[in-house]
């Protein structure tokens, strides 16, 4: 009877037993769990698909670009990523977390704490597959908790793990004597103080930096992780300002994002995860890589939403061959 007042005395029905995982009162949304395929009509018994997130939240929604993407198979994209997990399936372990190998994809505590060591560490996040933590010099250890074999610990939280020193110790077949003398092992950085040499700060968006480069994109940045000499980032391509001649690299959704090793720890480009970037950069025909590859020469600068028109105006003379080069 509410409820047939409420709507002005036309309707007070409540639809019992919702078939096809809908519910409400007339069977017209997705439950929880799933999520509506705005590609079919709600009548439709497929209108709702289930969600894929690996139990890891309980809703998610519909993305009609994801959708296309994959050539019609799955748009489903999860909310609210619980149990420190995170994409578009919660399907790996977010920053500061990496996964578990003895336990599977679906469990609660797939997803371990980095906890690398706040002295031996150069940060806190660690490989998302293996859980090795990034270490000092001279350090070693899963965490980076103890100094590596040739080294002793120091008191120093800058450098806490020193070079020993070797005593060369002969003796003498004649007299008996002992050299002691001692000989300092020179020290060997991985990073000498002027190899980062001078990075140039891009912070200033110009269209002759546009025309230069192989490819404009706009990123969330996701998640990070080491691959040998790499940092391979985890990104969310948002929009897409100019193609890479390339086909892997121009497509928007999740991707990677390629930088050296050496260029990131010089700071050049300077990138953190959970934020939003414009970058410029260039692209190789001989690297297979899937995604992008941005190094001290590529432009890497945070979002402003006042760049929106200045991409344009750059997009519309590059297409009539007015680019400035």
């Amino acid at each position: 009877m509410e409820l047939y007042t409420l709507s002005g005395y036309t309707s007070g029905g409540v639809c019992l037993n919702c078939r096809h995982n809908t519910a409400g009162r007339n069977c017209h949304y997705c439950k929880e769990g799933f999520y509506r395929d705005h590609t079919k009509p709600i009548t439709h018994r497929k209108a709702c698909r289930a969600c894929n997130c690996n139990l890891h939240a309980r809703s998610c929604r519909f993305s009609k670009e994801l959708y296309i993407l994959s050539g019609f198979q799955s748009g489903g994209v999860c909310l609210r990523c619980k149990h420190s997990t995170a994409g578009r399936y919660c399907h790996y372990c977010k920053e500061g977390f990496f996964r578990d190998p003895v336990k599977p994809l679906t469990h609660r505590k797939t997803c371990k704490a980095c906890d690398c060591h706040p002295v031996g560490a150069l940060g806190k996040t660690c490989n998302q597959t293996t859980g090795q933590c990034p270490c000092k010099d001279g350090v070693a250890g899963l965490t980076c908790n103890k100094c590596a074999p040739g080294y002793q610990q120091s008191k120093s939280p800058i450098a806490p793990c020193i070079r020993q020193k070797a005593v060369n110790i002969t003796t003498s077949p004649k007299e008996g004597l002992v050299d002691t003398t001692v000989h300092q092992i020179p020290s060997v950085s991985t990073r000498p103080p002027d190899k980062c040499g001078n990075c140039k700060k891009r912070k200033k968006l110009t269209e002759k930096k546009y025309c230069r480069r192989d490819y404009a994109i706009q990123v969330d940045v996701v998640a990070r992780e080491t691959v040998d000499e790499w940092i391979k980032f985890t990104i969310n391509v948002i929009s897409i300002y100019k193609k890479s001649k390339i086909a892997n690299s121009n497509k928007r959704g999740e991707t990677y994002l390629w930088v050296p090793k050496e260029d990131l720890a010089c700071k050049c480009p300077r990138i953190k995860t959970r934020r939003r970037y414009l970058i410029l950069g260039k692209q190789s025909r001989d690297d297979n890589r899937t995604g992008y590859i941005a190094d001290r020469k590529s432009i890497v600068i945070p979002w402003k939403e006042k760049w929106q028109q200045y991409l344009r105006n750059f997009m519309k003379r590059d297409r009539n061959g007015r680019c400035l080069t």
